[in-house]
């Protein structure tokens, strides 16, 4: 190692062969390390001269791109909830609101956080970043593939897809169309994924005019939905990949003169507060937002205490939730 380099509890661990909490429990002397191990760590601490960093802040920092969202309530209210509990308070910071990433991270690492939970993407250098520090970190519904040492919480996009695929099917519907997400997205994937699944299952083929992209927005629904009800051939129901889409395909499908369910049927994905009072209510796939979260920041702060824990990764069961949407295809 450059001695000019500051040593790091992240290269601590890699020179013991341990994890990052494992060396944490030795610094602030906590149980649950074998005699041998602590030693070593002991051993390597004093031979680098590791300092132990000031402590932490009793926060817990939620890191979002951006607020503008109706999913930023349901994750606050869960993430709120765990740290009353835990009696530590929430830092709520906006990515985008910087002018470069590197601005952002520095402050979230000068703030010193107890733990961060991340809703904006971590890049591998932020993440190295954060781990250097010593602050756990945990990517709330990741948008891309994580290496596997990287703590997340995220939903079963795949089982929703297909059950809200399915639900259509049962319902008689042949002609089912999907608005799909940003290829390039993990969880829009996954939903398109089950969606084919499903069809197909079903005998049903999946043509390249039942399946557009879009991003995930209610103009781009929209547009989508535009283009699908535009054949002569056009689809008897839409999947859409989020409830913003398919409150889109609501206004398409208004401005076609189709009703819905009569003429067409539409399934959401999220489960959105506001598509409960839409007209008709909608149908979608009930992602548990909130349970997400309290997940996410239960499991950053046992991370946060040096608990190992026996599995890094989870997703949350989605449901379908059946409201007025959907219906039997009109003869």
């Amino acid at each position: 190692m450059d001695n000019q380099a500051p040593v790091t509890i992240a290269y601590i661990a890699e020179s013991a062969g341990v994890s990052v909490p494992t060396v944490s429990k030795v610094l602030n002397g906590r149980s649950g390390v074998s005699s041998d191990t602590r030693a070593r760590v002991e051993a390597l601490i004093n031979k680098y001269g590791y300092a132990k960093p000031p402590n932490r802040s009793n926060i817990v920092e939620l890191v979002f791109d951006e607020l503008e969202s109706m999913w930023a309530v349901e994750i606050i209210r869960g993430v709120e909830r765990v740290a009353r509990k835990n009696r530590v308070g929430v830092m709520i910071s906006e990515f985008g609101l910087h002018d470069t990433p590197a601005q952002a991270m520095g402050d979230t690492l000068d703030r010193r956080p107890q733990c961060v939970l991340s809703v904006a993407q971590l890049s591998a250098e932020e993440r190295e970043q954060l781990r250097v520090k010593g602050i756990p970190f945990v990517v709330f519904d990741p948008t891309t593939e994580l290496p596997d040492d990287v703590p997340f919480v995220g939903a079963t996009n795949w089982r929703g897809g297909r059950a809200a695929t399915r639900h259509l099917i049962e319902l008689g519907h042949r002609r089912i169309a999907m608005i799909g997400g940003p290829d390039e997205v993990l969880c829009c994937r996954a939903r398109l994924a089950g969606y084919e699944t499903a069809m197909r299952a079903a005998g049903l083929e999946v043509t390249s005019d039942l399946v557009v992209s879009a991003a995930l927005t209610r103009e781009d629904g929209y547009a989508a939905a535009r283009v699908l009800l535009s054949g002569a051939d056009r689809p008897t129901a839409i999947f859409a990949a989020n409830d913003l889409q398919a409150l889109g395909v609501y206004q398409a499908a208004r401005e076609a003169g189709l009703r819905i369910p009569d003429d067409l049927s539409v399934v959401g994905f999220d489960d959105l507060p506001v598509v409960a009072w839409v007209d008709p209510p909608m149908t979608t796939v009930h992602q548990p937002l909130t349970e997400m979260a309290v997940a996410a920041t239960e499991l950053a702060l046992a991370l946060s205490r040096g608990e190992e824990l026996p599995q890094l990764g989870m997703e949350l069961a989605t449901s379908l939730t059946v409201r007025e949407s959907t219906a039997p295809p009109s003869s």
